[in-house]
């Protein structure tokens, strides 16, 4: 493939990642919106630089007219999760949807790297849909925890320091400390259930929140000045310290009030 043709043969890279953020990203707001947790914490992507096609092709003895072929992550893409048990639900997402093929699997949660290194990888064949017709890309999933995707920047910038030779006693740092992202994750999924009640608390609360200020608004718009100002004041004593119930009150409130008016 000549040089001059490299732009050309990203361009369904970069659209599948574009698709593929998207996708996922919706599936974050799909279990929002119905009030269910969501495995997908959030999502990031990214292609290759031509520059990194060719040293990778150049190390595995992968002639450059076969790298689509044989080239699994020029398309990347990393899911990340709050818990552990998340990676085995985002996991089944992907297997089962049927706009991507899974090819296989690398399983480096369960099976841990030497170095520490913690993450679960999904090698897939998408289609793209280009102006001249379909084309069939691979892309990389890479499924892992906050915690873990710490731990795997922190030594992906250390392997580019010392050109992937990093010294043993630094090593040994990094495998404790990998140990130790771990034992957070386990111990984080221990007040699962605690978290997502907090998180989903939080979700009611700013709901009512955006509601009561919405009414606020239109009690503005109304011309009913002194009104909106009486429940603005109320509104900004319960922000911090009011629980959802008073929050609840102050919306049925506000709501009768507006309802005199636009009655």
């Amino acid at each position: 493939m000549a040089i001059n043709n490299w732009k050309s043969f990203l361009v369904p890279y970069e659209q599948a990642v574009d698709e593929l953020k998207v996708k996922f990203k919706s599936i974050r707001k799909e279990y929002r919106k119905k009030n269910e947790y969501s495995p997908v914490e959030f999502i990031t992507g990214r292609v290759k630089e031509i520059s990194s096609i060719l040293e990778k092709a150049n190390k595995f003895g992968i002639p450059v007219d076969r790298v689509g072929y044989e080239m699994e992550d020029i398309a990347g893409l990393r899911v990340m999760c709050q818990f552990v048990d998340d990676i085995d639900r985002v996991v089944e997402l992907i297997r089962t949807r049927k706009d991507m093929q899974v090819l296989y699997e690398k399983d480096y949660v369960r099976n841990v790297k030497s170095s520490g290194y913690r993450s679960y990888h999904m090698i897939i064949k998408y289609q793209v849909n280009m102006a001249e017709g379909p084309v069939d890309i691979l892309a990389e999933f890479q499924i892992r925890t906050l915690a873990m995707n710490f731990w795997a920047t922190i030594e992906h910038s250390l392997n580019y320091k010392y050109k992937k030779r990093i010294p043993e006693e630094l090593q040994c740092k990094l495998k404790t400390a990998a140990d130790a992202a771990f034992t957070l994750d386990e111990e984080m999924l221990m007040i699962k259930d605690e978290v997502k009640d907090a998180q989903k608390l939080f979700e009611v609360k700013s709901a009512i929140i955006s509601d009561i200020m919405n009414k606020i608004l239109t009690l503005i718009s109304l011309g009913k000045i002194p009104e909106a100002s009486r429940y603005e004041k109320s509104l900004n004593k319960l922000i911090d310290e009011g629980d959802v119930s008073e929050l609840s009150h102050l919306l049925n409130s506000i709501k009768k009030e507006v309802d005199k008016y636009t009655d």
